[in-house]
């Protein structure tokens, strides 16, 4: 009767324990859901959903089932490094420690309301480590552009609502430089990087060289990144899973950030 009484109590506790803990964390969503207002690259094809069954059957009870087709490259989603980089790993060999690890958020709102087409420096990366130490190691970088608050308004958020080849051009947006890019990969041992924009480089890049510099390298992009205006600047961690496509580039990305401990 002691041991089951002793066991009992500690289930008890074990239960206060956990819903303590649960109660003591903040879970963020930072996906943009998939729908008829979701943003592509001018070029690329939006996200349909045909409904396929909803109703009752003839059974009696209610069914629901959808299709779906979407590029891979469009609201909030993952680039693989083989998005950039030919031989390195596809979307469904992205390691999971790459995916589900502590971030910081380096905030550069100021400096991009400024400039639309501005680009995150080294030095913007080095004034965030002079207030809070080195990047650590298998950290998840965001990069806080403000750009989120323009979702999904097309011709705010990327510069124009055309659509075709010939909107690339009218494309601005903030990035990264890839000066920077080139930084970080080379310096510092991120586990992957992410932004409140369409790209991790600017709209009016011609060449991609940040995307270049960090898909080389293995550290895989999360782009069109939802609520990072909800993050401070440390203290969370990241869970990213994307739809495991074999030998993807890229895909849709469920992110979220949990706060506390």
């Amino acid at each position: 009767m002691k041991i089951e009484f002793v066991v009992r109590l500690q289930i008890i506790l074990l239960a206060g324990w956990a819903a303590a803990e649960a109660q003591s964390r903040k879970m963020i969503d930072l996906t943009y859901p998939f729908g008829r207002e979701t943003l592509y690259w001018p070029t690329a094809d939006g996200f349909r959903l045909k409904v396929e069954s909803a109703g009752v059957t003839d059974k009696g009870y209610y069914y629901s089932a959808n299709s779906f087709c979407a590029a891979e490259h469009g609201g909030t989603h993952i680039d693989a490094p083989i998005h950039f980089a030919k031989g390195q790993a596809t979307v469904d060999q992205i390691p999971l420690e790459r995916l589900a690890a502590p971030g910081v958020v380096i905030d550069v709102t100021k400096q991009c309301a400024a400039d639309r087409d501005y680009l995150i420096s080294e030095k913007d990366l080095q004034r965030w480590e002079d207030a809070h130490g080195r990047i650590a190691d298998g950290i998840i970088v965001l990069l806080r552009t403000g750009w989120g608050r323009f979702y999904p308004d097309a011709r705010k958020y990327l510069g124009t609502d055309r659509r075709g080849p010939e909107a690339v051009a009218e494309l601005h947006f903030p990035g990264l430089d890839p000066a920077a890019a080139k930084w970080l990969a080379g310096n510092r041992k991120i586990a992957a990087i992410g932004l409140d924009t369409a790209s991790i480089d600017r709209g009016q890049s011609k060449l991609f060289g940040s995307h270049q510099a960090l898909l080389q390298t293995g550290i895989p992009a999360f782009e069109n990144v939802a609520n990072l205006d909800q993050l401070p600047e440390t203290g969370f961690q990241i869970i990213a899973l994307p739809m495991k496509i074999q030998d993807g580039s890229g895909g849709p990305l469920r992110i979220i950030a949990i706060l506390g401990r």
